[in-house]
C-alpha cells in the first residue's frame, strides 16, 4: 500500500482535478441562461468554486497547510458543484 500524501499535496491534487474537469474559464461559464431553466445557478456555483480554488492555491503557495476539515469541505463543495453542473448539462456525466 502506498503512502498517503500530506495535506498540501492532497489539496493541490484536488485543485488540479477541479481545474482539469470544471469549465472554470470558458467564456459561457459565467453567463446565465436566457431561458432561466437552470437547476441551481451554474454561474454562482462556478464563482464560488473559483474563489475557493484561488484562496487555497494562494495559501498553498505561501506554505499554509489546510486542515483535514478544510480538505473535506472543499472536496464536498466540488462534488456538489460537479453534480449541479452535470444536471445543467455544463459537463458530461
Amino acid at each position: 500500500m502506498g503512502q498517503k500524501p500530506d495535506r498540501i499535496t492532497a489539496m493541490q491534487q484536488i485543485i488540479d482535478a477541479v481545474k482539469q474537469e470544471f469549465p472554470l474559464y470558458d467564456a459561457d461559464t459565467f453567463v446565465c441562461g436566457p431561458d432561466n431553466e437552470c437547476i441551481g445557478c451554474p454561474k454562482k456555483l462556478m464563482e464560488l468554486v473559483d474563489s475557493e480554488l484561488s484562496y487555497w492555491q494562494h495559501s498553498i503557495n505561501r506554505g499554509i497547510a489546510p486542515g483535514f476539515d478544510d480538505l473535506n469541505r472543499f472536496g464536498k463543495l466540488c462534488r456538489n458543484v460537479r453534480r449541479a453542473l452535470v444536471r445543467n448539462g455544463r459537463i458530461p456525466q
